[in-house]
């Protein structure tokens, strides 16, 4: 099939070359003349693992190129895939759609044959007919134009993999024929048994929300239970390993530490948060607000445990190693980054901050220059009073801690991701903390 991708960012480039992989022929289109030609010599601008293969192997297929120019991409495809950003808006809850909107603004005028727009972008509930209206109203074609809306379950640092091989697909259609289309262009995914929900667009919309506020929902219970181990005395691993054990809830998501991140989780509890109130949904919202508080919250936590663990040396002064500046592993993307935030306080008491991360210092150093980066993982720790775990790095974990006790002062580890086995850390000298777990 003929497919345009609008919008290529962290969710439009992964698409753009998924659907290549499966044999379409594809069009991604971006307003950065810049980014369209980094992409056409098959230059990623984004780390994401798995991603500059394909993006090199359909380059040079031709099967992916990349333009600015929509009237191209309405001329050449069939379906149109919209894969813009859609950031909080001003008001810290809903979602800013106007990228959205943006987008059918100036594609819909050059349709002129039947065809179907895909919505892959998060939105909020109630968009998907107001984009239908528009776009028809906009388009030469009229109700020529179909509007689906096909939520992404994307884990950032797992794209590829998750456009390619995701548990489930979703899509939220009112015509017989957009279905068709739907299961025509995922047809070799459907084929490998992924299931498909086919349901209308305002259950689509709000089952996107519904995930991601449930993951968001899950992390924050465990930080909080971590906390309450932090005062008992407890072990919050064991805890996680006993509750995970039972089949209604699983362990997945469970990992204590500094909160979540990311360009998607953040204003989806916030946006799923503000949509319980619109709707009148209270006590839900309640709920969905406490969650956000406590992953508000990790940043403090994470202080008073490093605060705790240096005794009476302050953190004034001190010469700080954070390992980790991206979100999450897998990806070099530091939005809303829990890791960033902990450097930032460290800071405003007084640390000396050097960060290290095997994939996100350049996007890092543009967010936050305040800070010293280096890529060289051993040196990091050079004159170190203090090493603080702040992303999950499997870099990290496979350390040897044996060869690295001789470079910091002092060789404290707080591994605010509870990620590390800590016992090799404290076989090779190394004082080692963790959230929720007594201390040694």
């Amino acid at each position: 099939m003929r497919v345009s991708v609008i919008g290529c960012g962290h969710l439009g480039i992964p698409h753009a070359a998924a659907m290549a992989e499966l044999g379409h022929e594809v069009v991604g289109v971006d307003v950065d003349q810049a980014k369209v030609d980094r992409l056409n010599a098959a230059e990623c601008p984004i780390y994401e693992t798995g991603l500059p293969e394909l993006l090199a192997r359909h380059t040079a297929s031709g099967r992916l190129r990349f333009t600015t120019d929509i009237r191209e991409a309405a001329d050449f495809a069939d379906v149109h895939f919209i894969g813009v950003g859609t950031p909080i808006d001003a008001d810290g809850r809903s979602y800013d759609t106007g990228q959205v909107y943006g987008a059918i603004r100036q594609l819909a005028p050059h349709l002129t044959r039947a065809c179907t727009i895909i919505g892959k972008s998060t939105v909020t509930v109630g968009t998907t007919v107001q984009v239908t209206a528009l776009a028809q109203r906009l388009a030469p074609v009229g109700t020529g134009v179909d509007v689906v809306w096909n939520p992404e379950f994307l884990r950032e640092g797992h794209a590829v993999q998750d456009t390619l091989r995701p548990d489930r697909l979703i899509a939220g259609l009112t015509t017989a024929e957009a279905e068709k289309v739907v299961r025509a262009v995922y047809a070799p995914i459907l084929d490998a048994g992924v299931p498909l929900f086919v349901c209308d667009p305002q259950t689509a919309e709000l089952a996107k929300g519904a995930a991601n506020t449930f993951l968001g929902l899950k992390i924050s219970y465990i930080n909080g239970v971590s906390d309450m181990c932090e005062a008992a005395g407890a072990d919050i691993s064991k805890i996680v390993e006993i509750l995970g054990i039972d089949p209604r809830i699983g362990s997945g998501g469970m990992r204590p530490g500094i909160g979540y991140g990311g360009g998607c989780l953040p204003k989806d509890v916030r946006a799923f948060t503000a949509s319980a109130r619109q709707l009148g949904a209270d006590r839900a919202a309640t709920l969905l607000r406490a969650a956000e508080e406590i992953n508000e919250n990790r940043t403090d936590v994470a202080l008073g445990l490093i605060t705790r663990a240096l005794g009476d040396r302050p953190v004034k002064g001190a010469r700080v190693t954070v390992w980790g500046a991206a979100f999450k592993p897998g990806t070099n993307d530091v939005r809303e980054s829990p890791a960033l935030a902990l450097a930032q306080a460290l800071q405003q008491v007084g640390g000396t901050v050097t960060i290290h991360d095997p994939q996100a210092v350049a996007t890092a150093m543009m967010r936050n220059p305040e800070f010293d980066y280096t890529d060289d993982l051993p040196a990091s720790l050079d004159g170190a009073d203090l090493v603080v775990l702040a992303t999950e790095w499997p870099e990290y974990q496979q350390v040897n801690p044996q060869a690295l006790v001789g470079r910091p002062t002092n060789p404290l580890l707080i591994d605010c991701r509870t990620t590390l086995d800590p016992e090799p850390w404290r076989a090779s000298g190394w004082t080692v903390h963790q959230l929720g777990r007594p201390g040694k």
